[in-house]
């Protein structure tokens, strides 16, 4: 049995455990490795933002900025405030203020049209975070952890939004030459409980964040596959589980035919098959890119989960 927890998003609550919620992707980037480009267009992007939530999607993830491998990312764990300034012009893929010229309009559209959805935004920057909460966003989905934009805690503390706070090794430049860890459960066990430690001594309550093991983020192929057997070792933190599998390059390099790894088109299949296995394994939430497919998946996962 999933743990079941009451995820407080400042004006509401969603209940976590008893069934699987769906988060539905939209990447306003021209970049991202599944979509990038195809929602660049503000229009568009609501357009597919509302088509994930009429199939079902209970929390639509926008997204302004790609962390795809190899990408660069204007802040870094060591910087401070100081550094960030002076680093900021050449670091820098997406400035602040373009992410945020992506994403307001979208949330601001969206919550317009449907004022009852609940809306996410991917971000690792505190402003961005900021101003997408001020125009209706509830969650805010930070893929380092808290830990890129010195402000980010403190912003999160005093929001007083749903936060998802995912493990990421290294940066998105570096993933190629990381080092192989001893245990890639223990490791990431072991520093998200030191990061969402580090989040409450800041302010950011405990029953407001989400975790998740950042599949494919800092991960080569075969470290990604005993996240996904040993999946329910994370319940050991005590905080509600997230995961994020869907098109990635793991379940690609695993689908490889004449030494090629299957193209994004063509991970379909092999997506929901790993979203169905990290929900038998206690998943409360699924990332997907797939919405309507997925909560097909979801239906039968969760009667054998109940």
């Amino acid at each position: 049995m999933r743990p079941v927890f009451e995820w407080n998003l400042g004006a509401r609550t969603l209940e976590l455990g008893k069934r699987t919620l769906v988060m539905g992707v939209v990447n306003v980037t021209p970049d991202s490795f599944s979509d990038g480009g195809l929602h660049l267009d503000p229009d568009r992007a609501v357009e597919h933002a509302l088509k994930l939530l009429e199939d079902g999607a209970d929390v639509v993830d926008v997204g302004g900025e790609s962390t795809r491998p190899g990408a660069r990312v204007l802040f870094s764990p060591e910087a401070d405030t100081a550094s960030l300034k002076a680093a900021a012009p050449g670091q820098t893929v997406v400035s602040e203020k373009e992410e945020i010229q992506r994403v307001i309009p979208v949330i601001t559209a969206v919550k317009r049209k449907r004022p009852e959805a609940i809306l996410s935004v991917d971000t690792y920057k505190a402003n961005v975070a900021q101003a997408a909460v001020e125009a209706g966003a509830e969650i805010v989905n930070d893929v380092s952890g808290f830990r890129w934009d010195p402000q980010m805690k403190k912003t999160l503390a005093e929001l007083k939004c749903g936060a998802v706070l995912m493990h990421m090794r290294g940066r998105p430049e570096e993933w190629h030459k990381l080092p192989p860890p001893s245990d890639i459960v223990v490791q990431v066990k072991r520093e998200l409980r030191e990061w969402s430690d580090a989040a409450q001594i800041a302010g950011v309550k405990r029953e407001r964040v989400v975790l998740d093991p950042g599949f494919g983020f800092g991960k080569s192929f075969q470290e990604n596959y005993p996240l996904l057997k040993r999946f329910e070792e994370f319940h050991q933190l005590r905080y509600p589980l997230l995961a994020g599998v869907s098109r990635k390059s793991f379940i690609g390099r695993a689908l490889a035919r004449n030494g090629n790894d299957a193209p994004v088109a063509e991970r379909l299949y092999a997506t929901l098959a790993t979203e169905t296995a990290v929900i038998l394994k206690g998943a409360h939430i699924i990332r997907t890119h797939d919405v309507r497919a997925c909560m097909d998946a979801v239906r039968i996962a969760d009667i054998v989960v109940s």
